[in-house]
């Protein structure tokens, strides 16, 4: 499972033009599902990203969590961060989980962020989105459950 978190001051995803998700304050997160996550391997990722404290304090420091900046999330799918790109020019997208796997699990991050009180807005799974942030910093991190051992 991979975790693209970009902190944001506005971020918002639209599908056939219609806004479905919008946040200002917070983390836009892109989701990548593999073959073999689990909803183990979602709630260590999502405990890791909610805990993250990359927001700064009054000394400038990264030094506070999402929850004490009273941000929002806005979570949405995205299988490409599974591309294969060791063959050729056409990145092989096999190591991404199965549709119908994958939504189950990306409904189930959803629902734990949602557990943790604060506010969630979701793009859409398997649509054609077009996802525009302001992104605070620039501030990007990435999560991947192989390399946290998750």
């Amino acid at each position: 499972m991979r975790f693209v978190i970009q902190r944001t001051k506005k971020a918002d995803v639209k599908v056939n033009g219609e806004t479905v998700g919008e946040i200002g304050k917070g983390f836009l997160v892109l989701i990548g599902i593999s073959q073999s996550d689990t909803e183990e391997t979602a709630d260590r990722l999502v405990k890791k990203m909610l805990g993250l404290r990359i927001f700064e304090d009054e000394n400038g420091k990264t030094n506070l969590s999402l929850d004490s900046v009273n941000g929002s999330l806005l979570l949405v799918s995205q299988f490409t961060l599974y591309a294969n790109c060791k063959k050729g020019n056409r990145p092989s997208f096999t190591e991404a989980g199965e549709p119908e796997k994958a939504e189950k699990l990306y409904e189930y991050i959803i629902s734990e962020c949602r557990k943790s009180g604060m506010e969630v807005q979701t793009g859409r799974f398997g649509a054609e989105m077009e996802v525009s942030l302001v992104n605070d910093g620039p501030f990007t991190i990435i999560l991947d459950s192989e390399s946290l051992g998750a």
